[in-house]
């Protein structure tokens, strides 16, 4: 059975170690499981992402989208911060590692809407992650991967961004209608 731990540092993310069966053919894992999060709405799309190491994505976040990450191959350092106006965890940032390079360490994390996100390749990785709705580009919205406000201490330096990236507003800059409201969660 996998191991479901709540955080305590950003109300309503969950970390999820899978139970992992290992053979001398390799190892299978559950990725995920609905009743693993029931109070939570059902994923209905999955996405993959292969990045090169030196990478960073983020920050981004949604208001009306949870995700749930899984990195399959390779090691990411995740960054989240919770952005959630009237959240008991508001201002909070998060960070640690998602893969491993010998597969002996399997995690996945549940991000609630509002949540702010991030990643930063350590070493080249393939991450899939699931989402509880379509995409929605008017519900793709970030803020600055250093905006020293939220002061992430990212493990790569010179990171490769997309141009979206390099444009998110900083923390102060986020427009009234965009900034995430908290809801009661898990």
């Amino acid at each position: 059975m996998a191991e479901i731990q709540r955080s305590e540092t950003i109300s309503g993310v969950v970390i999820v170690e899978p139970q992992i069966f290992q053979d001398p053919r390799g190892f299978f894992a559950e990725t995920w499981r609905q009743e693993w999060l029931p109070e939570s709405r059902p994923m209905i799309q999955s996405n993959r992402a292969d990045r090169s190491k030196g990478t960073l994505v983020g920050l981004h976040y949604h208001l009306n989208q949870a995700d749930y990450w899984y990195v399959s191959h390779g090691v990411a350092q995740v960054v989240l911060h919770d952005l959630r106006q009237g959240s008991p965890t508001q201002g909070s940032t998060l960070s640690f590692n998602l893969g491993s390079l010998d597969q002996s360490e399997q995690k996945g994390v549940y991000i609630p809407p509002g949540v702010a996100h991030g990643f930063a390749a350590i070493t080249d990785i393939t991450i899939t992650y699931l989402v509880d709705n379509y995409n929605d580009p008017n519900d793709e919205l970030g803020v600055a991967w250093n905006d020293e406000q939220i002061g992430i201490v990212w493990e790569i330096e010179n990171p490769i961004l997309s141009e979206r990236d390099q444009s998110n507003p900083l923390l102060t800059n986020i427009q009234d209608d965009l900034q995430p409201l908290y809801q009661a969660d898990l």
